[in-house]
């Protein structure tokens, strides 16, 4: 669970942020900040329709980390991160299963339908509210308001 501090800062670094990655042409995905092993942990998840590169990484880094020092958004020591969402990236929107279209991916259901809750195969149209996918059983009709996760599936 968030503290008010971790959504403070979360706010405050989203509304610092967001607009310097999207100037360098990428969305900001996800932001996380919370203590770990080794100390509190600043997560920035970046993206792009054309993927995320080693490059885009460095820089969100250095120019994020180099904004958020003059800002002192936070008063404490902590370690910036920046990375994609990676391969197996999670779906989260009607945008992401309409970029993805013809991918491979993990379908969890908040309900079983037709006898399950599970569901992996490629996605496929999705129209009024209703994710067409492809599975080796056939074809299965999923209403978006009934999918409680989803993911891509890393394919070899």
């Amino acid at each position: 669970m968030e503290t008010e501090q971790q959504t403070a800062v979360h706010d405050r670094v989203a509304a610092l942020v967001a607009p310097l990655v999207a100037d360098l042409g990428l969305e900001l995905f996800e932001i996380q900040f919370r203590r770990e092993g080794h100390g509190w942990i600043l997560r920035l998840i970046i993206d792009s329709q054309a993927g995320v590169t080693v490059d885009n990484c460095a820089r969100v880094s250095r120019e994020a980390g180099n904004l958020l020092e003059i800002e002192d958004v936070i008063g404490h020591a902590y370690h910036l991160e920046v990375s994609s969402p990676g391969l197996d990236r999670p779906l989260r929107n009607e945008q992401d299963f309409q970029r993805f279209s013809g991918r491979l991916a993990k379908i969890k259901t908040c309900r079983p339908l037709d006898g399950r809750q599970v569901f992996v195969g490629r996605l496929g149209p999705l129209q009024d509210g209703v994710l067409t996918l492809a599975c080796e059983q056939g074809e299965v009709r999923i209403p978006m308001v009934e999918i409680a996760g989803a993911r891509l599936e890393i394919e070899f």
